[in-house]
């Protein structure tokens, strides 16, 4: 397949997942094999959270719509346009995938295959049915695809790189265990928001978002403020608190309880609005139902701090008080363009 029928097969899958939302999922006649696929799927939507407890409808939808907008042929054009992709040797490659958050190996199942490559994935145990649901839809606009997608069950075998994604435990099995295959490996990382009292109420909202989507689950939701000396939390308690009713989520309150009552009893000192904590706390990861903050001083000496730790951080958030920082309220919807932990897939894949 040219890289333009590829890049035409994810256009569809796009429209495809276009049609689904919490509001409302409505089926469009334009859309490509509705009739195979658009009931299963909404059935599917349904029953996420009995698979995971975390996958919500409200969290699945979510991640759907975001990769909705993500897959156009402008996104895609855009994307790719800065490779030179020609025809390469095929290579088979491994994906280990996490399974924080819906569909998070996603970026890596399209990176592989539009770069030519087959691929063999090992899914989690927490995320083992959007993705192959997906899958099928892709072989269902384009059968040639059914002989270049895999999803793994036992141990994955006869392959010629890997990428991983895991904690910073399972990290080093991982370079261990593949240390003669090319390889990107992910530890654990965090997001981080920046502030200095003037963001607006509005700003502040948003920011809520960046800490409560996926209830913090993933590495791109901010788990650590960094505040001016003197700053007062009320306009943020304020701001944040239309998202109260995450604590009527029985796993989060349970978080919430918990990490709570280990803080106390450890005498910490805390800030707390009834369904999220703040500890004071120079760590950038925070457990569930919590948010790490740290007072600073001068913000230039934090921005070279932020560049010196930039191997913890996956998204710095701020009003442009901190270079290449993200506005408030868009961490969890990244471009095509933006890669975990700053590796660029697509020129290791092409390179590999």
């Amino acid at each position: 397949m040219t890289l333009e029928t590829k890049k035409t097969v994810f256009v569809e899958l796009g429209k495809f997942l276009n049609q689904f939302s919490e509001d409302s999922s409505s089926r469009k006649a334009t859309v490509l094999h509705n009739d195979l696929f658009f009931d299963d799927f909404i059935n599917l939507i349904k029953l996420s959270q009995s698979h995971n407890g975390w996958y919500t409808p409200e969290q699945v939808y979510f991640s759907i719509q975001s990769w909705a907008k993500a897959l156009t042929e402008e996104n895609l054009d855009q994307w790719l346009s800065a490779y030179a992709i020609g025809e390469i040797k095929p290579k088979d490659i491994a994906l280990i995938l996490a399974g924080n958050i819906p569909l998070v190996g996603f970026h890596d199942f399209l990176s592989v295959l539009i770069t030519g490559h087959s691929v063999r994935v090992k899914t989690s145990s927490n995320d083992q049915h959007l993705l192959p649901f997906l899958a099928k839809y892709v072989i269902a606009v384009a059968p040639k695809f059914a002989e270049k997608i895999t999803f793994v069950e036992g141990k994955l075998e006869n392959f010629d790189s890997v990428i991983a994604t895991g904690s910073n435990n399972t990290a080093r099995y991982f370079e261990y265990y593949f240390k003669d295959k090319p390889s990107i490996i992910r530890k654990s990382r965090n997001s981080v928001a920046v502030l200095n009292g003037t963001e607006t109420k509005e700003q502040l909202i948003a920011l809520g978002e960046d800490i409560f989507r996926y209830f913090g689950l993933g590495c791109r939701n901010v788990s650590k403020l960094f505040v001016p000396k003197g700053y007062s939390f009320d306009a943020f308690f304020e701001a944040i608190f239309e998202y109260q009713e995450i604590i009527h989520y029985e796993k989060y309150a349970n978080n919430y309880d918990y990490n709570k009552a280990v803080f106390l009893m450890s005498n910490f000192k805390l800030l707390d609005n009834g369904f999220l904590i703040l500890k004071e706390d120079k760590s950038h990861a925070s457990p569930i139902s919590s948010v790490f903050y740290e007072f600073y001083d001068d913000i230039s000496e934090l921005q070279l701090r932020l560049k010196s730790e930039s191997e913890q951080i996956q998204c710095v958030v701020s009003d442009n008080l901190i270079e290449n920082s993200i506005s408030f309220g868009q961490t969890q919807q990244p471009n095509l363009w933006d890669y975990a932990d700053n590796v660029d897939t697509i020129s290791f894949l092409l390179i590999t």
